[in-house]
């Protein structure tokens, strides 16, 4: 196995050499998939897993920036993940809350929480907060962190929003209905104003998006690696993107 480092980190760097910076994605959106199953595999707990996990974010921001892609989305906690037992919800939200101090302290992007933010415990918010104002002028990729993340509480989110504003300035909602568009409603997603991701990649071998960015993603390149998260290699994000550089994208076709 040492005799065979050499020649991997030499692949690995023609890897890099050979990519085209200007094929490379603007928006790239990772499902960090598979610490439960990572950690299970060494006997160990899925706190260890979870840990190791948020490492591997630190690692693969630092992959982002030096390769100048300007937007991340990191899907982090679900939802349906919010609904877990209290034994295991309780050390996930620790290793967040933990991670939120990692990226602060990294300075490796401007972090961005998006997610239906009020579902969660109010430390984790308050230091979510933190995070977005201390991070604001950092270099770096613009970092979105999905947190109590739903793909479809999103677009509700948005709806509810657009009718929202619309009765607060008394307008008639009949005319709203008549008018409504899809630009409406991706001018009011947690991700507005960024730009729809390019390349999304899940780790761990599933081949689904999970609610994943769903409105924003109807015209994403998807990549599936069979890596578990805690494994996802540099030489593995190198594939995807020379994966996604390869491709001819079809927008609506």
């Amino acid at each position: 196995m040492t005799k065979a480092r050499p020649f991997y980190r030499i692949y690995e760097q023609r890897l890099a050499a050979d990519l085209d910076p200007e094929r490379l994605p603007h928006h790239v959106g990772v499902l960090v998939d598979g610490n439960r199953r990572w950690a299970k595999q060494f006997g160990g707990s899925t706190e260890d897993g979870h840990r190791a996990g948020a490492e591997k974010i630190i690692e693969f921001l630092g992959w982002c920036r030096d390769l100048k892609i300007p937007v991340v989305t990191l899907y982090v906690l679900s939802t349906e993940n919010l609904k877990r037992p209290a034994a295991e919800l309780g050390p996930l939200i620790e290793i967040i809350t933990g991670l939120t101090q990692r990226l602060q302290e990294e300075g490796l992007c401007r972090a961005q929480p998006v997610g239906a933010l009020e579902m969660l415990p109010q430390a984790l918010r308050d230091r979510l907060e933190t995070l977005r104002t201390v991070t604001a002028n950092n270099p770096g990729p613009h970092l979105n962190i999905a947190v109590g993340y739903g793909g479809r509480q999103e677009i509700v989110d948005a709806v509810k929003e657009i009718f929202t504003d619309a009765l607060d300035r008394g307008e008639d909602v009949r005319e709203l209905v008549a008018t409504l568009s899809a630009e409406d409603i991706s001018e009011h997603l947690y991700t507005r104003g960024q730009p729809d991701p390019d390349l999304l990649i899940r780790t761990s071998g599933e081949q689904r998006l999970s609610g994943f960015l769903m409105w924003q993603s109807a015209y994403s390149e998807y990549y599936f690696c069979e890596a578990l998260w805690p494994d996802f290699r540099h030489v593995d994000f190198l594939r995807a993107l020379r994966d996604y550089a390869s491709r001819k994208r079809r927008f609506g076709g």
